[in-house]
């Protein structure tokens, strides 16, 4: 693990770092996640010898810092990760982005299209969060409320509907950062993720698990002309249920 200091939120963000000379892949994990649980099984995979895996616990996540005045809206993760990633002297590198981690993908590669290579996003949030959606749950509690009983109140339900995994990783966020990453999520983005997405002027593929469809963004997103690929035998949650296939389509996107 490694840390990167943010100057302007005295914070640390960390991060893992597996060496590799070929290609340089960064993850950005979603909502409730950590890229340090998430990703390191697949950066572990043989696929990924020669590539540089570059996985990051957002603020407010994981093993990163969670400063009380930030305010966790995906523009914000981005600008501190743009910062990291000039700092780093990447170039010619790979964003990938899972769930509400897609809207920070997407928005980071907007800022930097000089230097992204292809963005992969699996499963993303394109349009604001809607009635249903984890995001949309959390959001509907005031921010004092969340974290007063709200929290404990989705960990319990997440843990009992069998969401052992994603209760674990939610258990390690900040409250008030998952609440107002959620609320940010439900708003959705000043110019919608959506057409952010559909105007990047760089190779692009979403990636959906089998589990998941039928889904109306795949059926968008496949009549709008943007490359998709499906992970068979896997649901949203495709980083754990099947690291070894999601590293495998990773590498052959990115080596292509």
């Amino acid at each position: 693990m490694k840390e990167y200091y943010i100057k302007e939120h005295s914070a640390y963000l960390r991060y893992q770092d597996f060496l590799g000379t070929e290609n340089t892949i960064l993850f950005i994990h979603g909502l409730g996640c950590a890229g340090s649980f998430d990703y390191s099984g697949v950066a572990a995979q043989s696929v990924f010898n020669d590539t540089r895996c570059i996985i990051v616990d957002l603020l407010g996540a994981g093993y990163s810092d969670k400063p009380t005045e930030f305010d966790y809206r995906v523009s914000s993760h981005v600008q501190y990760l743009k910062s990291f990633i000039e700092d780093l002297n990447l170039n010619d590198f790979n964003v990938f982005g899972h769930s509400l981690g897609g809207p920070i993908a997407i928005e980071l590669t907007t800022l930097c299209q000089d230097k992204v290579r292809h963005l992969i996003l699996t499963e993303p949030n394109l349009d604001a969060s809607v009635k249903g959606s984890s995001s949309f749950e959390i959001a509907s509690f005031e921010e004092r409320d969340f974290i007063e009983f709200g929290c404990e109140k989705i960990l319990s339900n997440s843990r009992n509907s069998g969401g052992t995994m994603w209760g674990a990783t939610l258990s390690n966020w900040s409250p008030y950062a998952v609440h107002r990453l959620s609320v940010n999520a439900v708003q959705g983005g000043e110019v919608s993720w959506r057409k952010l997405l559909y105007d990047l002027k760089i190779p692009k593929t979403v990636i959906f698990g089998r589990k998941s469809l039928p889904d109306d963004d795949y059926e968008s997103l496949d009549r709008d002309g943007i490359p998709l690929k499906v992970i068979e035998n896997v649901g949203h949650s495709m980083a754990w249920e099947n690291p070894v296939e999601v590293a495998q389509v990773t590498s052959d996107i990115i080596k292509k």
